[in-house]
């Protein structure tokens, strides 16, 4: 299987990931104000993958905003090793154009 990172950035594009459109449209829904953009994202993942999908992605929703704040509020840098990995995800995703990637770059 193919995974394209573009489509993270991209919503025209194919992520190759199986329900992947379905899975964007509830993360972005997720973190929006939103709530009956919310409440469909729900139903479109739950008849696309499985109600049990909803569930996962979800909770690792809630996971992943929870480890980004605590490790933000704790100002764990990221490792040198990690930047130096995911430098051509980094730059094709445009991830060091957000504001908050100011916080990676003044420990490197």
């Amino acid at each position: 299987m193919t995974i394209n990172l573009r489509a993270l950035v991209d919503p025209t594009q194919e992520s190759g990931v199986p329900g992947g459109a379905a899975l964007l449209e509830f993360s972005e829904a997720v973190i929006g104000p939103d709530r009956e953009r919310l409440d469909a994202a729900r139903d479109v993942l739950a008849l696309t993958l499985s109600p049990a999908a909803v569930s996962g992605a979800a909770a690792i929703a809630g996971n992943f905003s929870k480890n980004d704040r605590i490790a933000n509020a704790c100002g764990i840098p990221v490792d040198s090793i990690v930047m130096n990995i995911t430098e051509d995800i980094r730059a094709d995703l445009g991830l060091n154009d957000f504001r908050s990637a100011i916080n990676t770059f003044k420990y490197m």
